[in-house]
């Protein structure tokens, strides 16, 4: 796998069970029970038989009660309560809110017979194992002052044991007395959650979060980090900071830079994607309040699943290097990017801002963590800051779903924005902290679970001795100052050999980039609306990575929602329906383009086309037939004739008079719509068409064409923009996509998308147009 060695959750039938006071043996479960207690039902039944004899007839009584009365016709209504309806009677459910009386939580004692009760040490790293200890890990624990601290689960082999290394084991965890361990599943890398507290316990200043592959160059952190923040700002030189000049710029890719302008780290927005520019300067800021700082790693850097499945051969490792040399950078207050949990250094300030959330799925855990940390710093005035290559990752070439990272591609964009505007008025840090994880499950960031684990946590940290920072004002609520020419920092990173498609960055990156930046700035501000008819939780990820590169936005539309996915309902026959409501959610965008799944769209041969005129495949045989409604015989085809007249009939003068002077009375059109573009000038109008169908059932491939005729005359469609599209209803026998698809024309159908192996098959052919995509050779 690609970051740590993370796995899903055991099947049943695993052999693994800690030995827990707090759960029963055995019990591999996700979800916590905070006041589980030993209790013998058959014992206490026999000592309170009396009482349950009692309760039992008291019981039966007020049931007879009941029935007695309900004899008649709404009788059964007993029998048929509705808790959903009950529940939406009362209105929604409100997440219950932790109280915690945080000045009464006692301090956590360390047994002297505990393991490593009397051991103290200020450094530490702390990493998860799933496997047998190797020469990586080996190597950690001669890292030159620092404690390894090795975090099992319940994948972790019988017996682990590394000289030099702690090994929390899941029996040991479950005796160290933390509240926090009763909500971490068993299979699962965030156990490490429990190591952080052990090390905090134990006299942490500094904890390393680190992966159990990595290899720290020279055995020395020190080298590579800035362990020592000093006491002022004399103890250190001053940092680059990204600028924020501009304050609706909220996320950035470090790799840029570091010399890695087209990788991009798991977690960014894939529609940053194509940010690739270098930046036009930077500020300054005093070093030494960089609580948490993330490293870049050389050899296999943390990429997500999209950039690992599409940039080489699936045998071929990753080795990619970043600029050593590069300036580390700090991020203002209102600007964040991702950091991970294989390659980052907690400063003591920072230390609650280690807990990972144990709701959403296993390679978004420590990434939504790294984005909620970084909101919370801004609280206490510290600051993210990224670092040169501070290890070396081999690619041991595991790659994982695309599934892995639901909760990433879908959520994150929303959540930076959620981040950036949240504001609380509570009175402490660890205060402001819950509040934001409450609003975070409100938002459903992540679940119910996560905010008590968020409580115990907390908890955990005072019982530990933990003492919580104080709090600062907000940088980003203050009046930003002016820039100044003298205050404009340069730094223009290097062009390092990169990983394009299988083959090395050379000269030509710079024209494919170039086309990028040609292509967004293009479509940038046009949203793409696409219907998938495929299974979503295979595609629909990889569909918003191909088009969100390009287009201001992708909404994906399917014949049932999938929340998880942000995709919506929407049955493809009525779909021009539900468009009138995605216009309204953007109303600045200069248009909107419709696609179905079904055709691949070549974006670099629209470039021409003109977005303040309607598009559609007027111009193509099969895809836009005309048909003649006197003596036809094909019902379905008089019933949808009737319905257009009676519609245009209905019409305002502006859209009958546009339609008849096209289509007359006698005849409708027929048209696929797999594809057209509504100009922002002509959205209120589609609007009040959708308006005057109604109820009626109007099938799309009559309506749309119904509607681009009454909005226009077809003579002011822009019909050459979709002119040269290739369109074949039947394959033959020998024919196949690959066959017939050409990076020439503006669309291809037909193909089918079904599976990421489908969408990889459909890059490597649209990689002939687009060679950032990738070129599997």
């Amino acid at each position: 796998m690609l970051v740590q060695d993370r796995v899903l959750p055991e099947h049943a039938g695993s052999t693994k069970s800690p030995r827990s006071p707090r759960a029963a043996p055995g019990s591999d479960r996700r979800h916590p029970r905070p006041f589980a207690k030993s209790l013998d039902f058959s014992n206490w039944a026999a000592d309170h038989s009396s009482k349950l004899l009692l309760l039992l007839f008291a019981v039966a009584s007020v049931a007879a009660v009941f029935l007695l009365r309900g004899a008649g016709p709404d009788a059964a209504a007993l029998l048929c309560l509705d808790r959903s309806a009950s529940r939406s009677a009362a209105g929604p459910a409100k997440l219950p809110y932790p109280d915690v009386a945080w000045s009464k939580i006692p301090p956590l004692a360390i047994a002297s017979a505990a393991p490593f009760a009397s051991f103290r040490a200020e450094r530490w790293i702390v990493v998860s194992v799933s496997s047998p200890p190797t020469a990586a890990l080996a190597a950690l624990t001669r890292v030159k002052g620092w404690q390894l601290l090795a975090v099992g689960n319940s994948h972790t082999p019988a017996g682990w044991d590394l000289k030099g290394a702690i090994f929390l084991s899941l029996d040991l965890q479950a005796q160290l007395g933390y509240r926090s361990v009763d909500f971490l599943p068993y299979a699962s890398h965030v156990r490490k959650t429990a190591g952080y507290l052990f090390a905090i316990q134990h006299g942490a200043k500094l904890i390393f979060d680190a992966d159990d592959r990595a290899e720290v160059p020279g055995n020395d952190l020190g080298k590579h980090f800035d362990v020592d923040l000093g006491s002022g700002i004399a103890n250190h030189p001053v940092l680059l900071q990204y600028s924020h000049a501009d304050p609706n710029r909220t996320v950035v890719n470090p790799y840029v830079h570091f010399g890695q302008r087209s990788v991009w780290p798991r977690g960014l927005p894939l529609d940053k994607v194509g940010e690739v520019a270098h930046e036009a300067f930077y500020t300054e800021i005093f070093s030494g309040r960089q609580f948490i700082q993330q490293g870049l790693s050389d050899g296999l850097p943390d990429v997500d699943a999209v950039f690992y499945f599409t940039r080489k051969p699936p045998t071929a490792p990753f080795d990619l290097r970043f600029d050593p040399e590069a300036p580390k950078v700090a991020l203002p207050q209102g600007m964040m990017a991702p950091v991970n949990s294989f390659n980052t250094l907690f400063h003591a300030q920072a230390f609650w801002g280690l807990m990972m959330p144990v709701s959403v799925s296993s390679m978004a855990a420590d990434v939504i963590r790294g984005y909620w940390a970084q909101r919370i710093l801004w609280e206490i005035g510290g600051y993210v800051a990224f670092y040169p290559p501070t290890i070396y990752r081999k690619d041991h070439v595991q790659a994982y779903p695309f599934a892995e990272e639901k909760d990433l591609h879908v959520n994150v964009g929303r959540l930076i924005k959620f981040l950036n505007e949240w504001r609380s008025n509570k009175q402490s840090l660890f205060e402001k902290i819950l509040d934001l994880s409450y609003a975070m499950a409100e938002e459903g960031f992540w679940m119910e679970q996560d905010v008590r684990l968020t409580a115990a946590w907390l908890q955990d940290l005072l019982a530990a001795g933990y003492r919580q920072p104080r709090l600062m004002s907000l940088e980003i609520d203050r009046q930003r100052a002016t820039i100044g020419e003298g205050d404009m920092k340069e730094f223009v990173p290097k062009k390092l050999p990169s990983v394009h498609l299988g083959v090395d960055e050379i000269g030509t990156v710079n024209y494919e980039i170039g086309n990028l930046i040609k292509w967004r700035k293009n479509f940038g501000n046009v949203v793409l609306i696409m219907h998938v008819s495929g299974p979503v939780d295979r595609v629909a990820l990889e569909w918003r990575l191909l088009y969100g590169r390009i287009f201001k936005t992708v909404i994906i539309l399917a014949e049932h929602s999938n929340a998880e996915l942000a995709v919506e309902r929407c049955p493809l026959s009525h779909a021009y329906k539900y468009l009138p409501k995605v216009f309204a959610r953007y109303g600045g965008a200069d248009g909107f383009l419709f696609l179905q799944d079904h055709m691949i769209l070549n974006y670099w041969n629209l470039l021409q086309a003109d977005k303040e005129k309607l598009w559609i495949t007027d111009k193509i045989a099969h895809s836009w037939v005309t048909i003649p409604l006197e003596s036809n015989k094909e019902e379905w085809f008089v019933k949808q004739g009737a319905m257009v007249k009676q519609v245009v009939g209905s019409s305002p003068v502006h859209f009958q008079s546009k339609y008849k002077e096209s289509m007359g009375e006698d005849k409708i059109v027929f048209c696929g719509s797999e594809l057209f573009y509504v100009p922002r000038q002509f959205v209120e109008d589609f609007g009040d068409l959708v308006g005057l169908v109604g109820n009626l059932d109007l099938h799309h491939k009559i309506a749309v064409p119904m509607f681009f005729l009454a909005m226009d005359s077809p003579q002011n469609f822009d019909s050459e923009a979709l002119a040269g599209t290739v369109f074949k209803t039947n394959l033959a026998a020998n024919e196949t996509f690959s066959s017939i698809y050409t990076a020439q024309s503006p669309a291809v159908f037909p193909v089918k998308v079904m599976n990421e192996i489908d969408f990889i098959k459909v890059i490597r052919l649209m990689s002939k147009g687009d060679p950032l995509l990738m070129e599997l050779v």
